[in-house]
């Protein structure tokens, strides 16, 4: 395959291949979330956003698995780097509770590991004064390691605070923190003292707030402080977390004025804030962490997906002196995550994917903003982290639906956006092709609503 000159060309989907997958998969997987009737035939031609589906359709992949393959499919920037490799087995050790490495030292090795990996977060975080990683298996244990070590540092915290239309996972303690649909939390106990205030998405602040953060008096997050007048001594509070930007809630994108109300509070009562990267991070948004768009000091970053492994990164201060505390339960001693994790920073590093992430988003934002239909309510991003939010649920369905007949893959989110998410390295030409047939999918989805 020819990325330069691949084009999307995809009959009816599923074909009758992709019938039959799903019909196997679904005879012995356990019910979950499935996007689309795609299946990826993973010995067929494949490069970046283009991949190529068990019945030969070439689909143009806009969620790069939702964001959890950074750079697409078979990418040269890492398939380079893997050539050299004998691989070995296990692949997969018993969390950080091991050890392993290649050649007489860390510095001379030519094969990098979870090691390696660890001290390449720590420089990517270090503007955080961040130094100690704890490497997980995904992006719900990093959030539950976050709040534990939090909870450790400070014995006699009751509560932790959460934000509406917030996603954190689905262990039961990320469940406690997550807001964005009963759907997720129904039946399951929480973990007790967790507050929800709301989140701001484009609100003027204290003057001009609508979305009930701001009072007259501060904000809805202060407010519930002693001395402020409110009902929770400081002390007891284990930790904030928040998403810089919402993910499944919707790609809602936050105020600055609250985000610096939130690093305000942290930093005024020594709260610590755990900022969720899951969705958001390893350079998405044209930054390597989406918290550094804005006026916050994270004490704690879970990061995953796009790292290809989960990670809880903070200061040594913040995670705690015994050993005991954290262990292979939720370690991450996946020998080959831990390399793609360092070869895609590497990557990132190495062909400024960060600066073409900012271009490649501020074109396509500008493609999808220029003639919107009037049922397109918002276009909004940052980086190559997009959001395209409709006037009802059944409109965006019918254009994720659309998108998928013309060979473009295309995600839903909160109740009425669809996020779209290219390849961090994605070409101009690319851009202009995927929002070219998601535009088309738009005004066809427009044209059946008004002939219904």
């Amino acid at each position: 395959m020819d990325r330069d000159t691949a084009e999307p060309d995809a009959d009816a989907l599923p074909g009758p291949n992709a019938e039959k997958w799903v019909q196997f998969h679904g005879e012995h997987a356990a019910p979950s979330e499935y996007s689309h009737e795609f299946v990826w035939d993973i010995t067929a031609e494949a490069d970046g956003p283009f991949v190529t589906d068990v019945d030969g359709n070439v689909l143009l992949d806009f969620t790069c698995h939702i964001g959890a393959a950074p750079l697409g499919y078979n990418n040269e920037k890492m398939l380079d780097k893997f050539e050299e490799f004998d691989l070995v087995e296990p692949m997969k050790i018993a969390g950080q509770d091991m050890y392993f490495g290649a050649g007489p030292d860390p510095e001379s090795s030519s094969l990098p590991g979870s090691s390696h990996l660890m001290a390449r977060l720590t420089e990517v975080s270090s503007h955080y004064d961040m130094d100690t990683v704890f490497l997980s298996n995904s992006g719900a244990e990093a959030v539950e390691n976050a709040m534990k070590i939090t909870y450790d540092r400070n014995p006699t915290a009751k509560y932790g605070f959460a934000f509406a239309d917030s996603f954190h996972g689905r262990t039961l303690g990320t469940l406690s923190v997550t807001r964005s649909n009963e759907v997720y939390t129904r039946h399951y106990p929480e973990i007790a003292g967790i507050r929800t205030v709301p989140f701001c998405d484009g609100c003027g602040g204290a003057d001009s707030c609508d979305c009930g953060f701001f009072t007259g008096e501060g904000s809805q997050l202060r407010n519930a402080l002693q001395p402020e007048g409110g009902h929770l001594n400081p002390d007891e509070v284990g930790f904030v977390v928040v998403e810089p930007i919402q993910g499944v809630g919707g790609y809602r994108f936050p105020s600055e004025s609250f985000m610096a109300e939130v690093g305000d509070v942290c930093e005024t009562y020594d709260i610590p804030l755990i900022v969720d990267e899951i969705q958001s991070g390893v350079g998405r948004t044209g930054e390597m962490w989406a918290a550094d768009h804005y006026p916050i000091e994270p004490d704690v970053i879970a990061s995953a997906k796009g790292l290809r492994v989960g990670a809880t990164i903070s200061r040594s201060d913040v995670f705690p002196a015994e050993s005991n505390r954290l262990g292979s339960t939720f370690g991450g001693g996946d020998i080959l995550a831990s390399m793609q994790g360092v070869f895609t920073l590497e990557a990132i590093e190495e062909h400024d994917l960060l600066d073409n992430a900012t271009e490649r988003g501020r074109q396509a934002t500008e493609l999808l903003a220029d003639g919107s239909p009037d049922h397109v309510v918002d276009v909004r991003g940052e980086g190559l982290m997009l959001a395209v939010e409709f006037d009802a649920a059944d409109r965006r369905d019918a254009v994720v639906e659309e998108s998928l007949k013309r060979g473009l893959l295309t995600l839903g989110c909160g109740t009425k956006t669809i996020r779209l998410l290219p390849p961090l390295d994605a070409t101009e030409r690319e851009i202009e092709l995927g929002i070219g047939i998601f535009t088309d999918a738009v005004e066809a989805a427009g044209r059946a609503s008004r002939v219904a």
